[in-house]
C-alpha cells in the first residue's frame, strides 16, 4: 500500500475529518488506530447510518466504529483473498502480532487479477471487414484507405487488432479490396509484425459478402469487426454467451438512449388523445459492427454476390436460426466511419483532430 495514512485515523478524529479520509481514499473506509495498533474499522455506510440516526458531523469517529475488525496477520496473507470472502469484507488489514498495520489488501485486486488471466485465453480468429470504400469519410478516403485512418500513433485497424491480443487472438483476416495494395504495403512495413492474412475481394460484396471467402479458414466460432469501431467490453464474455446459447450469429448491440426535444402525443383510432409525454428518452439497440458468428453462418452467403449483414440476419430468423444479441452500454463503443463520429472520438481519446 502507498499512502496508509489515507485509510488511518485515530479514535478522537471527528466524523468530517474521517469523511475527508474515505473521499480521498476512494475505498469507502478507514482503520481507526491507538498508538499505531489496529482497533477498530468505520465505513461510508456505518457514517452514513450513524448521521441518519441524529449523529453529530462533528462528533468523534469512534460513535460510529466497529472494533471487532477482520485482519490477517503477516503471515497469514497469502490467504487474505479466502478471509475477505469469508467475513464478507472488501478490504483487510495485514498486521503484525503488534498488531500494527503493514499493509491493506483489497478484493477488487483479485478480481482485476482474474480478469487480466480470462484475457489471455482466447484462441478464435478475428475476420475484420476492410474493403469499403468508406464513402462517409470522404475527403479523407480519397486518398487514405479507411482502415488507415490515425487515431493518434496507431491507425483504427492496429487499435482493433491490439483489442484483440488483449484476449489472447492471435490470427487475423483482413477482408480487403479498395486500395488493398496501400493497405498490404502498410502492414508489410509495420514493426509490429502482426499476424495478419490478407483475403482479396475481386469486386465490391458488401457489409458481408466477403466473409464468403474465408469459408474453410476459420472452423467453428470466430469474430468478425467492422474497421472502423472500437469496443470496450469483455470479448472473452461475448464469445462464452454465444456459445451457450448455441447462436448462429451473435450481434454485439449498443443501447443508445435518445430524449426527444419535443413533448408527444399518442392518437387513438378515433381521434382521441391517449397518452402524452413530456420530452420522452427513446431507446434502440444500435449494431456496433461486431459479431461472433459460426462458421454454418459462411453456408448461406452465396458466392461472388453482394450482400449486407443486414439481409442475412434476416434470413437466419426466417429460418428459425438461434441469433443472439449481447449489450453493451453506448459509451462502449466508438464509430469512426464518419466525420462527425471521427471527430467525436478523437475528443474521448484527447487527441488532437
Amino acid at each position: 500500500m502507498k499512502n496508509l495514512e489515507t485509510f488511518i485515523a485515530a479514535e478522537e478524529n471527528s466524523i468530517r475529518e474521517v469523511m475527508k479520509k474515505i473521499a480521498d481514499n476512494a475505498k469507502g473506509l478507514v482503520f481507526i488506530c491507538k498508538d499505531g495498533r489496529l482497533l477498530a474499522t468505520v465505513t461510508d455506510g456505518d457514517i452514513r447510518r450513524y448521521i441518519l440516526a441524529g449523529g453529530d458531523i462533528e462528533g468523534e469517529v469512534s460513535k460510529a466504529a466497529h472494533y471487532s475488525p477482520v485482519f490477517a496477520y503477516r503471515e497469514e496473507s497469502g490467504s487474505a483473498k479466502d478471509i475477505m470472502i469469508k467475513q464478507g469484507v472488501t478490504a483487510l488489514p495485514i498486521v503484525t502480532r503488534d498488531m500494527e498495520i503493514k499493509d491493506i489488501v483489497f478484493l477488487t485486486y483479485f478480481e482485476e487479477e482474474g480478469k487480466r488471466k480470462k484475457k489471455a485465453s482466447l484462441q478464435v480468429p478475428v475476420v475484420i471487414m476492410a474493403g469499403g470504400k468508406g464513402q462517409r469519410l470522404k475527403p479523407f478516403t480519397d486518398i487514405l484507405p479507411k482502415p488507415l485512418i490515425p487515431l493518434g500513433e496507431k491507425t483504427i485497424t492496429e487499435r482493433i487488432i491490439t483489442k484483440f491480443q488483449e484476449y489472447g487472438c492471435d490470427l487475423f483476416y483482413m477482408i480487403v479490396n479498395y486500395k488493398k495494395n496501400f493497405i498490404k504495403a502498410y502492414f508489410a512495413d509495420n514493426e509490429m509484425k502482426y499476424n495478419i492474412q490478407f483475403v482479396e475481394e475481386e469486386k465490391f460484396l458488401g457489409t458481408a459478402g466477403g466473409l464468403k471467402l474465408v469459408q474453410g479458414k476459420v472452423p467453428g466460432d470466430f469474430f468478425v469487426s467492422n474497421c472502423d469501431i472500437m469496443i470496450d467490453a469483455d470479448y472473452q464474455a461475448i464469445l462464452e454467451e454465444h456459445i451457450r446459447k448455441g447462436c448462429i450469429i451473435t450481434l454485439v448491440c449498443a443501447h443508445k438512449k435518445y430524449r426527444m426535444p419535443y413533448g408527444t402525443v399518442e392518437g387513438d383510432a378515433q381521434g382521441y388523445v391517449c397518452n402524452m409525454q413530456e420530452k420522452p428518452v427513446l431507446s434502440y439497440n444500435i449494431n456496433t459492427g461486431l459479431y461472433v458468428i459460426n462458421e454454418r453462418f459462411l453456408e448461406l452467403i452465396p458466392q461472388d454476390t453482394f450482400v449486407d449483414m443486414t439481409e442475412l440476419v434476416n434470413d437466419c430468423i426466417e429460418k428459425k436460426e438461434k441469433v443472439g444479441i449481447y449489450l453493451i452500454e453506448e459509451e462502449q463503443w466508438l464509430d469512426t466511419g464518419q466525420m462527425e463520429e471521427l471527430q467525436k472520438t478523437y475528443a474521448v481519446l484527447n487527441l488532437n483532430y
